[in-house]
């Protein structure tokens, strides 16, 4: 679970998450030495988060360098509502994340890696798909990428010197959708006139 770790620039309280803690051992003459690595993800659950990795010869203070190196690459997430405002592909070594918007109510559906920096960007409905490796150091980073990578409707209009309404693709009327009932006897004319 989330635990509190401070606030930020703007005193919103931050939440850590610890992703992975994993044992590496570097060989010397007289042996093996071990340490310790953390992977962090802090953010505020409302539109700041930031991931961190930290290394130390005690599990504290991994997560605790983690913490701080998670405080200093925090961002803010563009969001729609409480979704992403476009499908977008987050890329970090062998590691793709594909994250694609989803309707209210849907839910984050992600692996555990990509699913605490979602969380903790306060994004409530999102659709994730692990496209590369499995690391779940690769997988944060590359979810990172992604949030980083996305963009809002007013930046692009604003890029392109347009109106926000001329960007959004517009949305098909109902009565457009729907088929027409009259098409069937119209075709069935059609035949015995032809055969006739």
């Amino acid at each position: 679970m989330a635990s509190r770790v401070g606030t930020d620039a703007h005193g919103r309280e931050l939440h850590e998450r610890v992703v992975e803690i994993n044992r590496v051992a570097k060989v010397v003459k007289g042996g093996r030495r071990f340490s310790f690595t953390a992977l962090v993800v802090v953010g505020d659950e409302i539109e700041q988060v930031g991931v961190g990795y930290g290394k130390a010869n005690e599990v504290p203070m991994a997560i605790q360098k983690a913490i701080e190196d998670a405080k200093k690459n925090l961002f803010t997430v563009p969001r729609h509502h409480t979704t992403i405002t476009h499908q977008i592909t987050g890329v970090y070594g062998a590691g793709r994340v594909l994250l694609k918007p989803a309707s209210q109510g849907t839910g984050v559906i992600a692996g555990a890696g990509v699913r605490a920096v979602l969380e903790l960007a306060g994004i409530k409905d999102v659709l994730a798909k692990s496209l590369g490796t499995s690391t779940p150091i690769n997988l944060c980073r590359a979810a990172e990428n992604g949030l980083r990578s996305l963009r809002r409707p007013e930046d692009v209009a604003a890029l392109r010197g347009k109106s926000v309404h001329e960007i959004l693709p517009q949305r098909a009327k109902k009565s457009e959708t729907k088929p027409d009932t009259n098409a069937a006897p119209v075709v069935a004319a059609a035949s015995e006139e032809v055969s006739a």
